[in-house]
This record gives C-alpha cells, structure tokens and sequence, in this order.
C-alpha cells in the first residue's frame, strides 16, 4: 500500500474536518466493517449512564450546531 503524505498544518480546522467526513463517506461506501470491541462496551458504558438520567442527548441538527460553534468552523 503506498502512503499518503499530507501536510496536515497547511490545512485549517475546517478543512481537516471536510476531510475526515469525506474518509468516512468513503468508507462507507466500501461496504460494512466490524467496530472494534473497546467501541461496543464504550457505548453500553454510555447507554447505561443515559437511562440512568446522567447524560442528556440532542438532535443531530442542534448537535452539529454546537460542535461547528464550538469548533470555530462558521
């Protein structure tokens, strides 16, 4: 497999995120692929904690919102 070498520097935040949506769609695209173990529990660690009401959940829209706020992007 040949590397890939970016100078990731040259680019901004915003397009470093552009970049890794685009990787993801990609990947998606490809076909289906198994998450690792460590992803699974981290989640069920996450469900957990939710249905016990300590974590609070949000649209994707509101929640694409505050990242891009929070990430300077806009």
């Amino acid at each position: 497999m040949k590397t890939i070498d970016l100078n990731l520097s040259d680019y901004t935040l915003a397009q470093k995120l552009q970049l890794l949506e685009t990787l993801w769609d990609d990947i998606a695209r490809e076909g289906s692929f198994d998450s690792p173990e460590w992803h699974g529990a981290g989640l069920k660690d996450r469900q957990k904690a939710y249905d016990a009401n300590k974590l609070t959940s949000s649209d994707w829209q509101q929640a694409r919102k505050r990242i891009k706020k929070n990430l300077a992007c806009e």
